[in-house]
């Protein structure tokens, strides 16, 4: 497979740059790949759509306020974005910079904490948090809300409650899982209504889910790592559905990625761990019948996803079909619910 088979272009006016007045106010392009068939509906219908004994799962993970502006203590602004924590007092975490940033250089952020750069691990950075034990906390008063780069305006008040799901429990994310946005009480309470269970499972969302892919022959890609745990409740809750002919929804391509993971061993099993797995078309999926998704960027490893499980011609023509009807795009915009081709 080629990088350009995944490449369309999209009107810039599409990019959602604010969450909708209301959480499920969205609008939601229901693809059946198994047909073809596409429509129109809202995202309030997603209750409509599943059958008692389906089961929903959602990941919990808790977007962590992980941008952080600052300068070198030998002068010149940096900005540095948390990618994960990984001991006490010490993150990996992308640094932007007008110059090189050294190893041993020392960096005053938000003009109240003093950060050594003690290491280097590939396209990360390991940094200490000089006279930290409690680096949630730092970040939590320090830090600012990570909003992708499409999103051109700084981020605010109100994205610290809405680019973060109702359900969030578990810090460590960098990214939101998207899908997860459209969620609110109700919704959920009309899935539990309709006799379908919501389980959860935890993948904290790396930054490396906005790193663009550079090899044009994606077999030499390499995909980031990110964290998840499945619980055995959520294994329970997915094979009882399975066993009485329900069918599982992944909220989102984190969902869906840590489901595949965790199954990689041909039967889905409990348990934590580091994930890479990259899903292209061809692949064989072991768990997930139903997406439920965002529309994702040109040439991401997000669209590969959504392509191996709704078919390369059938996303093609639905993304088109978006464009057409004016859907909102990325983040902050509308969803896509896809019936495995």
């Amino acid at each position: 497979m080629r990088l350009d088979d995944f490449d369309y272009a999209l009107p810039q006016e599409l990019i959602a740059q604010h969450p909708p007045a209301e959480r499920g106010a969205s609008r939601l392009l229901h693809l059946d790949a198994r047909t073809g068939a596409l429509a129109d509906r809202r995202f309030r219908d997603i209750a409509d759509l599943v059958a008692p004994g389906d089961v929903v799962v959602l990941n919990d993970t808790r977007v962590i306020k992980a941008r952080l502006a600052g300068r070198k203590k030998t002068g010149g602004r940096v900005e540095v974005m948390v990618e994960r924590i990984v001991g006490r007092g010490e993150v990996l975490a992308q640094i932007g910079a007008n110059h090189p940033t050294r190893v041993g250089a020392t960096l005053v952020l938000a003009d109240a904490i003093e950060a050594t750069v003690i290491g280097r691990e590939r396209e990360f950075f390991r940094l200490r948090f000089e006279g930290c034990d409690d680096v949630p906390a730092l970040l939590e008063r320090h830090g600012t809300v990570p909003l992708p780069m499409y999103i051109t305006r700084a981020a605010g008040s109100r994205d610290a409650e809405r680019y973060q799901t109702v359900y969030a429990r578990e810090p460590g994310a960098v990214a939101a899982p998207t899908a997860g946005l459209h969620f609110d009480a109700t919704v959920l309470q009309a899935l539990r209504d309709r006799g379908v269970p919501v389980v959860f499972l935890t993948l904290h969302v790396g930054a490396g889910t906005f790193q663009p892919v550079r090899a044009q022959d994606l077999s030499l890609h390499e995909m980031h790592a990110e964290w998840y745990d499945v619980p055995q409740a959520t294994v329970d809750a997915v094979n009882r559905a399975r066993d009485r002919g329900g069918r599982v929804l992944a909220a989102g391509t984190t969902t869906l990625r840590a489901l595949e993971s965790a199954a990689g061993g041909g039967a889905l099993a409990s348990g934590r761990g580091e994930t890479q797995l990259f899903i292209l078309p061809g692949y064989r999926f072991r768990v997930v019948e139903r997406l439920l998704t965002n529309f994702h960027l040109p040439r991401s490893t997000l669209l590969m996803l959504v392509s191996a499980f709704g078919g390369m011609d059938n996303i093609r023509r639905a993304y088109r079909h978006a464009i057409e009807q004016r859907y909102r795009f990325y983040s902050y915009g509308d969803a896509m619910l896809i019936e495995r081709q």
